[in-house]
């Protein structure tokens, strides 16, 4: 007959259970399934070959899970009904299983590994907008520069001359390639909804494209550690419809600030919780200074380093550019000048002249940009300077 009330001891078991049931459900509820369920169709195609790969593999770990507790129970010491044979050693059927089915899941996934790693490749341009929907012929991606600063993450837009930090806004069902790098230690530039994570890197340049599918407000952040700050490397990202991406854009146009140079070179300096700020005009070669780490005014850019190194050098004349030719993000090797006057525009004019094919203009060049007093030490002078220019004296061209 059953109880018309509840005992004491069964309400407390009740109430056990429910109190060991509530710990799992409040883990559950802070899940984000936002990588398994992202708004990008890259981050989907991602998404799909995660579960595809995962339940492959479950395949071959659910089964054997399964027979070791049968094995274990069916072969207890307690079951006489069991068959014992201690002179059991080999099966080729057992055998024919044990091999050909992990070797079958083995062969799936290579195969589907190598067809998403080249399909799924970063570098390689958007042949679709969903699985609906290729991307027209002559599409252009639209271009967002991704630079990872201490610890915040300046994105720049070339085609609408705007720059944004700590704020990525992007137009729904529109191709975007990323180019992204650092100005200090290894980052890595992570949208879950969009796409996987890709590494920013000082001195380099990687590439990503990725689409939205659909509108929202999304998280990006750093995947990889760089520092103290980077707890609130954040940065939020929305996907809106092209009307108010245009909207948008005109509104940061009409009350950003200027980031040039200067203003970009304060920016760079490490900072934490910083704002949402935006520029209504940018360097046009920022970027592209930033990569090549020559943003401060009198260094020399890795690209036209790797352009004298390609020639041959600059002979003995490296002896008094050791400053211009290394480089210091805080600048410590102390640059300096020749003379008034002959800083940047004389230096790209050497590197121009003296890696292009025209010897004469080379020769005119050096000529010109050298002042006599600095084409070598006199007696009376010091016998060594330390300049920050490639312009000083090296070895006559043949």
């Amino acid at each position: 007959m059953r109880e018309k009330y509840p005992s004491a001891s069964r309400r407390l078991k009740q109430a056990a259970r429910g109190a060991l049931v509530l710990p799992l459900a409040a883990l559950l509820s802070g899940c984000d399934w936002v990588v398994l369920n992202p708004s990008g169709d890259i981050a989907r195609q991602q998404a799909n070959l995660v579960v595809v790969s995962t339940a492959l593999m479950l395949l071959i770990i659910v089964p054997v899970m399964l027979l070791t507790v049968l094995f274990a129970w069916k072969y207890r010491s307690g079951n006489t009904n069991a068959t014992y044979d201690p002179e059991f050693h080999h099966s080729a059927k057992l055998e024919l299983v044990i091999w050909s089915a992990p070797l079958a899941i083995i062969i799936a996934l290579g195969s589907i590994t190598w067809l998403t790693t080249h399909k799924l490749d970063p570098y390689r341009p958007l042949d679709r907008i969903d699985a609906n929907t290729p991307v027209a012929p002559g599409t252009k991606p639209m271009d967002v520069e991704v630079v990872a600063l201490d610890w915040k993450w300046l994105f720049i837009y070339p085609e609408q001359k705007i720059a944004t930090v700590n704020e990525l806004v992007l137009p729904e069902g529109r191709p975007v390639r990323f180019r992204i790098t650092s100005s200090t230690v290894m980052n890595s530039f992570y949208v879950p909804a969009l796409a996987g994570q890709i590494y920013a890197m000082p001195g380099m340049e990687t590439k990503l494209h990725a689409v939205f599918n659909k509108t929202g407000n999304f998280k990006g952040f750093s995947a990889n550690f760089s520092g103290s700050g980077f707890s609130y490397m954040h940065f939020a990202t929305r996907s809106v419809t092209p009307d108010a991406f245009n909207a948008w854009v005109g509104q940061v146009q009409k009350d950003g600030g200027n980031l040039d140079r200067a203003t970009y070179l304060e920016l760079d300096k490490p900072s934490e919780h910083v704002p949402v700020i935006h520029y209504a005009a940018v360097a046009p070669d920022l970027f592209d200074a930033v990569v090549n780490m020559c943003v401060r005014p009198g260094k020399l850019c890795t690209g036209e380093m790797a352009a004298i190194d390609a020639r041959g050098g600059t002979g003995k004349a490296g002896v008094l550019n050791v400053a211009a030719l290394t480089y210091d993000k805080f600048g410590r090797e102390q640059v300096t000048t020749a003379a008034p006057g002959m800083a940047d525009a004389t230096v790209r004019r050497f590197v121009r002249a003296y890696c292009a094919d025209n010897r004469p203009l080379r020769a005119s060049v050096a000529r010109d940009a050298v002042p006599a007093s600095l084409a070598a030490p006199t007696k009376s002078g010091p016998k060594s300077q330390t300049l920050g220019l490639v312009t000083t004296a090296r070895p006559p061209l043949s």
